[in-house]
């Protein structure tokens, strides 16, 4: 059983889909992204309980790729979203999270909790996001127009 939240910070994010869209591997209404994780920090994770996966390296060159899926739930305990830009700090929510799905990023911070479950004698831990922050990329024109309305 896993009862410590995570803290990823300078996360890079991948396979998003904040929106919620119907895709290949993904029913309609579900929102997720995929995460990637320092190797050290992966095998503590999975050492902890986490549902750490493993990617094979692309060529002999490469190291294995530390990675978990997380889902965003906007239900009982809601995500707590930031946005940050040079125009200030916005809230997403349930109808606005979805910008982050075509958004250039620069940084992400973010805190997982985790949802212990148990379900036909399997159990396992499914990681919540509990928190990020989000700092979009800008160019100069995005710093030049930032106190217009």
């Amino acid at each position: 059983m896993v009862n410590q939240n995570v803290i990823l910070e300078n996360a890079h994010i991948w396979a998003r889909n904040f929106a919620g869209e119907e895709r290949k591997f993904n029913p309609a209404g579900t929102r997720n992204f995929c995460v990637t994780i320092d190797i050290d920090k992966a095998k503590e994770l999975e050492a902890a309980g986490w549902p750490i996966k493993w990617m094979e390296p692309t060529d002999e060159y490469s190291d294995p790729m530390a990675f978990m899926r997380v889902t965003v739930y906007y239900g009982k305990i809601e995500p707590k979203i930031q946005l940050i830009s040079s125009g200030g700090k916005s809230i997403l929510n349930a109808e606005t999270v979805g910008i982050l799905d075509s958004a250039e990023i620069a940084n992400v911070d973010m805190v997982l909790r985790p949802y212990n479950w148990e379900v036909g004698g399997r159990a396992g831990v499914k990681p919540y996001l509990k928190s990020m922050y989000v700092t979009l990329a800008e160019d100069e024109l995005a710093y030049k127009y930032a106190d217009e309305e």
